[in-house]
């Protein structure tokens, strides 16, 4: 009996594949997030977006079924960076930061992973904060969020506080806290968009005010 030849894959038509999907959210991505911060959620459509990103409209609702959920996609991969599912407290830099034993230089890498994250996600999330009291579903997208930031805070004063790095007085929850609010993305819109600060001047107050508010004035670097 005459054998039938399988056909030969040809893994890269499904690279080329993936890579034009990849293409394409990151357009969706990238014209709802300018659509969500110029007009707002609720006056912002999925029809919209897919103009703007020139898709069709269809093409959009097969990868997203709700505003919503491609809010929450926008808010998750520019927090992140990337479409990895890598959460911020094990991505490198994050990771780096827990790990260095002077309080000072941790800081400056902890802030400076939080800034560089404000810079791409912040503005969108403001957008939910904005509209999560009308919203229940929204509600819960920014609660969640304020629940794991705080914690992924946590990781990092729990260890500054088992090091006895932080200042007389100051546990780890109210130095996360700190951390929080000054890291928070009504303080970066208020110092980026409001106030016109540039980044690099936002990263610096920043650093310079987690320092005074979290460690010892008059400890060395590096010591408890």
């Amino acid at each position: 009996m005459r054998r039938v030849s399988q056909p030969v894959k040809r893994p890269y038509r499904s690279r080329k594949r993936e890579a034009g999907a990849a293409a394409t959210r990151e357009r969706i991505r990238q014209a709802a997030a300018e659509l969500f911060t110029e007009q707002g959620y609720t006056a912002t459509s999925l029809r919209q977006v897919a103009e703007r990103a020139g898709v069709a409209e269809r093409t959009l609702y097969t990868r997203f079924d709700s505003k919503l959920e491609l809010l929450r996609h926008v808010i998750n991969v520019l927090t992140v960076g990337d479409e990895q599912r890598i959460p911020v407290r094990d991505r490198p830099g994050v990771v780096a930061a827990r790990e260095t034993e002077d309080p000072r230089e941790a800081l400056a890498r902890w802030v400076a992973e939080g800034a560089a994250l404000m810079e791409r996600a912040g503005d969108v999330i403001m957008v939910a904060y904005e509209v999560s009291g009308s919203d229940p579903e929204l509600g819960d997208l920014v609660r969640r969020g304020i629940t794991s930031t705080h914690g992924i805070h946590l990781g990092l004063t729990e260890i500054l506080a088992a090091r006895g790095q932080l200042r007389p007085g100051l546990d780890a929850v109210a130095a996360a806290d700190i951390l929080y609010a000054l890291g928070s993305p009504a303080t970066h819109h208020a110092l980026r968009r409001e106030r016109g600060w540039t980044a690099a001047r936002y990263q610096a107050w920043l650093t310079d005010a987690a320092v005074q508010q979290l460690l010892p004035p008059d400890a060395p670097p590096g010591d408890p």
